[in-house]
């Protein structure tokens, strides 16, 4: 009972936070100068992916034995695919839940399409490197995880660069920050102050949420390994999917999006330099079907793009990709 009553508690935080974060963001990205897109690939990704990075760190970083190191490489390995899967499916049907309140006509993405097949072709080539070096094994490996940290560096020195000042992007008015709801200009230290405290509550609920997640999978018997690739990635990632659900609610779909291809780009860098920095990164099965069914997702999601118009059940067939995941991953470890 106390770790259901944990887990429905933690996850109202989240989202209450979400709500508190998403809205300082959008003040922090306008006083910057910012766009949507910077805004939510840079400012609101960083913020959003504390908690996985968190839980890769500290398994990789201070893990003891080989299994506990085991659960951090599984967390970054795990956190691209529900993001490439299940993050994006919850923008489609929350497009879908939402069109008749948002006087939509149609399904259809209202999206920066061009930035979105950029997005999508840098990750993968990012994140089939990082898959390459899981499966190959020399000495000097440790040293590559710096090109991932230049990597990702270099993708945000590309965002800012290309974007476009917030009056210019398209956006609609920006609602009072909640904290200073009569403010029509609030200052940047209250802006800062509601941006901060969110996260803080944000990676707090995410660490308890992710330990009832550990707890359910333990009373379930599963193995640490299939909670760590499987369960954690899901509660790990909720921040982003909060975010989105709160952003395509009010027919923001340019932040939605930035913030899921953002978040994934920090995925595809950060927690995997840190993992080749401590750990032999070396990929059993389960790893290797992770980065396959990434990769396949990242693949759809790139054609889809391409093509210019987005249906919001295209976005929903990316859950596809995760069920089929679990269920070769089912069979494999039932053998």
């Amino acid at each position: 009972m106390l770790t259901a009553l944990c887990f429905i508690l933690s996850a109202v935080a989240i989202y209450i936070a979400c709500e508190y974060f998403v809205n300082g963001i959008e003040w922090l990205g306008e006083r910057f100068r910012l766009g949507a897109t910077a805004t939510g690939t840079v400012l609101a990704a960083f913020g959003t992916a504390l908690p996985e990075s968190a839980v890769t760190a500290i398994a990789v970083l201070g893990g003891h034995t080989p299994e506990q190191k085991d659960i951090g490489v599984g967390a970054a390995m795990g956190g691209p695919l529900v993001l490439a899967t299940l993050a994006y499916a919850v923008v489609g049907g929350a497009l879908l839940w939402h069109r008749r309140k948002l006087g939509r006509a149609d399904s259809c993405l209202q999206a920066d399409y061009p930035q979105l097949v950029r997005d999508q072709r840098w990750f993968l080539i990012i994140f089939a490197c990082k898959c390459a070096l899981g499966l190959l094994a020399f000495a000097w490996k440790p040293w590559l995880g710096v090109l991932f940290l230049l990597a990702y560096a270099l993708y945000v020195w590309r965002e800012l660069s290309r974007d476009q000042p917030a009056d210019e992007d398209g956006d609609e008015v920006l609602e009072p920050l909640k904290i200073r709801p009569r403010a029509g200009h609030p200052g940047l230290g209250w802006i800062v102050l509601q941006t901060v405290a969110a996260m803080l509550v944000i990676t707090v609920a995410s660490r308890i949420f992710v330990h009832q997640i550990e707890a359910i999978g333990t009373g379930l018997q599963l193995s640490a390994h299939l909670v760590a690739l499987l369960l954690s990635p899901v509660a790990t990632e909720l921040p982003e999917t909060m975010n989105a659900l709160i952003w395509m609610r009010q027919g923001k779909e340019r932040l939605a999006l930035a913030n899921i291809s953002g978040a994934m780009m920090i995925q595809a860098t950060i927690p995997s330099a840190l993992g080749i920095f401590a750990t032999p990164w070396h990929f059993d099965t389960t790893l290797a079907l992770a980065g396959v069914m990434t990769m396949l997702a990242v693949l759809w999601l790139w054609l889809a793009f391409r093509c210019g118009r987005v249906k919001a059940q295209h976005l929903l067939c990316g859950a596809g990709f995760y069920l089929a995941f679990v269920l070769l991953l089912v069979m494999h470890l039932r053998h």
